[in-house]
């Protein structure tokens, strides 16, 4: 890759190495936790505040070395980094630590995400489409961003950085960043100009090309005021013992709802057996690496293998499916319910671990569906006293619901929704494995069900 660094913000980054390599895996966002950091490759650093003044402030993208290095030339992160003489009381979480070398020697270092004023400086350069060395920041012409909204740091987030305005604008700050066409941003503008209103409209995106390959970096959507994530309502309503079907239903409408727009604004495709064996064979990899991995799941290999060599008959025997767009890493928490009771569905991401090439690929739409079955699952297993039949209901009224826009009804494909669940459940239980233990006994009660499931 390009390097885009002067040689002063050169030298600054160097001094920072030490503090950087014990700082950057703590962070949640971190995607190589459990591998030790060698070495970093600064890849562009642009000075956003000037130099020697009260706060100085810098865009770094940074590439970060972990073994195997000869497999993997190391991830690009994005890191937004403010340099003050002390760091106030406020700032501590955010605090890098303390330079002794380099230009930066003697001042406090921490990420400037959490600090309003260089927080502000990013929005008021995507107010006005600034460019700044190679950062390129666009926005929507016909949206109006209102100059001096307060910003603050949002703490929730995993693999990202969001930072809202004003409860205005919520800006996402991609932390990894891989070249190419991001969905978080394509499919949103596609659903914009179909005028799709589940989806927030991009007001504005921050990008910078460098080995003459685009990388989007973030982008401004509105901020949906007061409202609750699905994840966090069903929970709430579970807790209390109230129903929930209603709101599946209502959010199996949302999600056809957006599938549609999707269908008419991008390209679709037929699968048939040609398309169908890799897709099949991809799911048989994983599968047979996830028992690797976890030998729970050794007694129910050949009952979920079941699911697979299904779906390959029937692709056998002539069927066909349509594929498509889909959002690719659909569940509760990536839905938003406002307090007018509309749902909006948000980060079109996919499953950040998988290439941008792969995410952009046409899919059933089973496979968002399916996620989102087995979101009501990790609800329902997640609460203390949830009816027998909560995830149940809900799975059904969530069916019924999209049935009701799209004019199908995902059960009549019984054995695509049972390979897609199954697939969804064998990446949840490798995950709950490595990351969370104690929640891996969700996933494998749906393994078992799934084992033994028959469509026909």
């Amino acid at each position: 890759m390009t390097e885009a660094v002067t040689p002063s913000a050169s030298t600054t980054l160097d001094s920072l190495a030490p503090l950087l390599r014990a700082w950057l895996p703590r962070q949640r966002w971190f995607a190589g936790k459990g591998r030790p950091v060698t070495g970093f490759t600064p890849v562009a650093v642009t000075q956003l505040l000037p130099r020697n003044s009260r706060l100085e402030l810098y865009h770094v993208l940074l590439r970060v070395h972990q073994p195997p290095e000869s497999a993997h030339p190391g991830d690009c992160y994005q890191l937004l980094i403010g340099a003050r003489e002390a760091l106030p009381p406020r700032l501590a979480p955010a605090l890098i630590g303390h330079a002794t070398q380099g230009p930066l020697a003697g001042r406090t270092v921490y990420d400037a995400l959490y600090d309003r004023r260089p927080a502000e400086v990013l929005l008021e350069a995507l107010r006005t489409g600034a460019r700044v060395g190679g950062l390129r920041f666009e926005r929507d012409p016909r949206q109006e961003i209102r100059p001096h909204l307060v910003a603050r740091m949002l703490a929730a987030e995993q693999s990202n950085s969001s930072v809202v305005y004003g409860d205005t604008f919520i800006l996402k700050l991609f932390r990894r960043v891989v070249p190419g066409v991001n969905p978080d941003l394509e499919l949103p503008l596609a659903l914009a100009r179909e005028g799709c209103p589940r989806v927030p409209a991009p007001t504005a995106w921050l990008h910078t090309e460098l080995d003459e390959q685009p990388y989007v970096l973030a982008v401004l959507q509105p901020f949906v005021s007061g409202a609750a994530d699905g994840w966090e309502l069903a929970l709430r309503e579970l807790a209390k013992g109230e129903d929930f079907t209603m709101e599946a239903r209502a959010l199996g409408r949302a999600t056809a709802e957006v599938h549609t727009a999707l269908a008419r604004a991008l390209p679709t495709v037929t699968l048939g057996p040609a398309q169908l064996g890799p897709l099949v064979d991809q799911m048989t990899e994983r599968l047979a690496a996830a028992v690797q991995a976890v030998p729970a799941l050794l007694p129910y290999e050949p009952g979920l293998r079941s699911a697979y060599t299904a779906l390959a008959e029937l692709a056998g025997g002539g069927r066909t499916w349509t594929a498509q767009r889909i959002h690719g890493d659909l569940h509760l928490g990536q839905c938003l319910r406002a307090p007018s009771g509309e749902w909006s569905l948000i980060d079109f991401e996919g499953e950040p671990a998988r290439p941008p090439a792969e995410r952009r690929l046409p899919q059933p739409t089973a496979r968002d569906i399916a996620g989102m079955l087995r979101s009501f699952d990790y609800a329902a297993c997640s609460a203390s006293s949830a009816p027998a039949r909560w995830a149940h209901d809900c799975r059904a009224a969530y069916c019924s619901g999209y049935a009701e826009v799209s004019g199908s009804d995902p059960r009549t494909d019984p054995v695509l929704l049972r390979a897609f669940e199954t697939d969804k459940a064998v990446y949840e239980v490798v995950y709950e494995a490595r990351h969370r233990p104690d929640w891996l006994p969700v996933p494998l009660s749906a393994i078992r069900r799934l084992a033994v499931s028959d469509p026909h």
